[in-house]
């Protein structure tokens, strides 16, 4: 009865928040699950994957889960149970080359090289003039309520990105959970997105996105604050043989996850479809949330995850109503 009421009242929230009600005009794209089961909760074994040979534009959101406002405890140490090839040592390595390639009053652009990372980088990173090359790990950090925040990372080496909103007030820091990728997904030991080239402008806080094998994506943060961050993603052409974007997470228990559930709006469905993640095989949809509804003892405070306003055209978007 408990899991009921608490079901019941996050799918109340999940309706009643404008940014995750279901977009309603959005073109349906096949969604299907490929994770498998693992003991080791520092492993991405949660992989759902959104494919369309008609996309060009979709969102993606980072919303703060539902029971934010009553968590008091945050918990985000790794836990190497069951970790048979990883463990906190052989994850540690020297103090990476750091450099800072952008910085303003409000906003700065930092990047790391890792001796030990999985995959080797030789992605150009650009603003401007200014070029920077064999990046791992880049973070946008900006600075809002008088204290600085870092909302997103991108691992330019594997095409893998992580967002989270700005903190609740109550917590002053929350975790980044789920990772995701936009581009063509390709299998190298795990999916990735291959990239050439990344640009950032810093004016519209614009990533644009090159790819090994043809083709551009940008990606623009266009909403950050205590609730959500929302990225809008224009691809220059449809992926046609390949997912577009894929959510990749961790899972395994309810207790000790980044992600346990999924709700998808299936197309021209009069209500939401959910299921345990791991349950969950496939979807033609428009909406998809992935996330939990209580607390992991992993990650407590990561966000969920929101897809969805997928369009076939780069100029489909809903045109505002004219003015009587």
């Amino acid at each position: 009865m408990r899991q009921s009421f608490i079901l019941l009242a996050a799918l109340g929230w999940l309706s009643a928040t404008p940014a995750l009600a279901a977009s309603l005009d959005g073109l349906a794209v096949d969604v299907t699950n490929t994770s498998e089961p693992i003991l080791c909760a520092e492993k991405d074994n949660v992989a759902i994957n959104f494919a369309s040979p008609e996309v060009h534009n979709f969102q993606i959101e980072a919303v703060h889960p539902a029971y934010m406002g009553n968590l008091r405890q945050d918990r985000w140490e790794p836990d190497w149970t069951a970790c048979e090839d990883i463990s906190e040592e052989t994850s540690k390595g020297p103090p990476p080359r750091k450099v800072t390639f952008y910085e303003s009053v409000d906003m700065w652009l930092t990047g790391f090289s890792f001796p030990n990372f999985w995959r080797p980088s030789d992605v150009t990173m650009r603003i401007g003039d200014r070029v920077e090359r064999n990046l791992h790990m880049v973070q946008l950090w900006v600075r809002r309520n008088e204290r600085v925040e870092e909302v997103l990372v991108l691992y330019p080496a594997d095409g893998y990105w992580r967002i989270r909103p700005l903190p609740p007030q109550h917590l002053g820091w929350s975790a980044y959970g789920s990772s995701f990728l936009i581009g063509p997904v390709e299998m190298d030991q795990r999916p990735v997105v291959n990239l050439k080239d990344v640009a950032f402008d810093p004016k519209t806080m614009t990533f644009t996105l090159t790819f090994a094998n043809g083709g551009t994506a940008t990606v623009s943060l266009k909403t950050l604050d205590t609730e959500r961050l929302t990225l809008d993603v224009t691809m220059d052409q449809p992926v046609k043989d390949k997912p577009f974007a894929a959510l990749r997470s961790m899972y395994v228990t309810e207790f000790n996850a980044d992600v346990a559930r999924i709700a998808v709006r299936e197309d021209k469905a009069r209500s939401w479809r959910e299921e345990p993640i791991m349950n969950f095989r496939s979807a033609r949809a428009t909406d998809v949330w992935a996330g939990r509804l209580v607390p992991s003892r992993h990650n407590t405070s990561a966000p969920d995850m929101v897809f969805n306003r997928f369009r076939a055209a780069r100029d489909a978007r809903p045109k505002a109503a004219p003015k009587p």
